[in-house]
């Protein structure tokens, strides 16, 4: 695991690797950051050498941002759980499998659009852009690998974004959303086995 925000180097090229994942962070793809640039030219290098992508929130940002997508404010924020939809197209069910809708977890203020030959696979009631899918490559909006540690982390440090934002019908309490981990982690973790599964497919052997 490589912690870029912390000042550790940005692989030249992606030949090294099976796969590349990039996970959230608070930061914005459009910050003026030194890693941004060299990260979105590590993505194309994978992706034109079919090297699977993963990105969650902030991730997908940096994966669609490379592929020629844009990155902004989304309508409203998301914070906590909350119902997301499967789109019905093959390429969805391909990732989904049977599920249909389940209960994620989102901590955005900013979505992206579909870059060039993306399919939308999954979508909120909040964020039309949940997802997308283009050949082995993933971009997901919402996280679907959170724990129960990483929740109650994140109540923590970002107590003060909770309630700068709490009028957002999308926004819930740290209350309200611990309250409902018992209930939504297990159905979203069988959910991220199968997405998982279905990206590690395509992984260089």
């Amino acid at each position: 695991m490589l912690c870029l925000d912390a000042g550790e180097p940005v692989p030249a090229t992606p030949e090294a690797f099976s796969g590349l994942v990039f996970m959230g962070g608070p930061m914005s793809v459009n910050d003026d950051l030194p890693w941004i640039a060299p990260v979105l030219a590590l993505i194309r290098a994978a992706v034109a050498a079919n090297i699977p992508v993963l990105g969650h929130c902030l991730g997908g940002q940096l994966l669609a941002r490379a592929l020629g997508g844009s990155v902004g404010r989304n309508p409203v924020k998301e914070i906590g759980w909350g119902s997301v939809r499967v789109l019905e197209s093959p390429v969805a069910q391909d990732w989904f499998g049977a599920v249909k809708t389940f209960e994620s977890f989102h901590w955005h203020g900013e979505t992206f659009s579909l870059p060039p030959g993306a399919e939308r696979i999954l979508e909120s009631a909040y964020c039309s852009n949940q997802a997308f899918a283009l050949g082995p490559h993933l971009a997901l909006q919402c996280h679907v690998e959170m724990t129960e540690a990483m929740i109650q982390s994140w109540c923590e440090v970002g107590t003060d974004e909770i309630a700068a934002a709490i009028a957002s019908p999308a926004v819930q309490t740290p209350r309200q959303m611990q309250a409902l981990n018992a209930v939504n982690l297990p159905a979203m973790r069988a959910v991220a086995e199968q997405i998982y599964g279905r990206w590690a497919r395509g992984l260089r052997r």
